[in-house]
């Protein structure tokens, strides 16, 4: 199986690009390589212009059951402070394009923190989220610990993170970790359906959305509403600004360019 194998890039729906990680035999779990392929998919995705939602997948027992320890038990500091793995993740959360992960399965260490890299999380009821890198002696590397206690909480994800233990889907929604929980069959289908309705509207209002809100959430709010309201005004420069508020007068389904 060669690295492009184990990720494959399709094009489902009008607008909607699909990224599936596919290492079955080592149950998704991130190596160097895959990581790499996923940060330059990233990084082409964002650029085209074609694309407007981004859905990222695995398998439908397994999303990602973590980072390939194989590359890792014998690695020294040096050795991974040369991976530099912080800029093939910068290249998923800096995508500016809406993000969905359809998480069915084991979404544990790194693929729970692929999952939070994204932007919606639609979850199987069967799905299992977790950090358990303390039970391998050492602790979440990739936003595990930081994007976590944003999702859900300082006490809950203490619990997970220093326990170890795994929490469901069903769980994970109510805890605010996923957006969606569905019956584990409809994740995907639920996941596209969601990608085609955000490719569907305008691009450029998306993209300010998705700038706004991840920018603004670490801010104080006087400056994170002004960084709204500027955001707000630009979009009346838009064609596509023009066409949508031209078709609800006039009663008919809008065409959104991106420009």
């Amino acid at each position: 199986m060669t690295d492009t194998d184990e990720v494959i890039l399709s094009h489902p729906g009008n607008g909607v690009a699909e990224i599936r990680i596919n290492r079955p035999q080592a149950r998704n779990a991130l190596n160097q390589a895959v990581r790499h392929r996923l940060a330059d998919l990233f990084r082409q995705l964002g650029a085209d212009a074609q694309t407007r939602c981004i859905v990222l997948t695995g398998g439908e027992k397994v999303f990602v059951a973590g980072a390939d320890l194989r590359e890792l038990a014998e690695a020294t500091a040096i050795d991974m402070y040369l991976r530099h793995t912080e800029r093939l993740w910068r290249a998923i959360a800096e995508c500016p394009k809406p993000v969905i992960a359809a998480v069915n399965g084991y979404a544990l260490g790194g693929g729970c923190e692929l999952a939070m890299h994204a932007d919606i999380i639609v979850a199987g009821r069967g799905a299992s989220f977790g950090q358990p890198e303390i039970r391998v002696g050492i602790m979440p590397g990739a936003g595990g610990t930081q994007r976590l206690v944003r999702a859900i909480g300082k006490f809950r994800a203490m619990k997970m993170v220093l326990t170890g233990l795994p929490i469901s889907g069903e769980e994970a929604g109510q805890l605010g970790l996923a957006s969606e929980v569905v019956d584990d069959a409809q994740v995907l289908a639920r996941a596209h359906e969601l990608a085609q309705t955000i490719a569907d509207l305008p691009p450029l209002a998306a993209a300010q959305i998705k700038e706004v809100l991840l920018a603004g959430q670490d801010c104080a709010l006087d400056a994170a509403l002004a960084l709204e309201r500027k955001a707000f005004q630009l979009l009346f420069d838009t064609r596509d600004q023009k066409e949508g508020m031209r078709a609800f007068f006039e009663k008919r389904k809008p065409h959104y360019e991106g420009r």
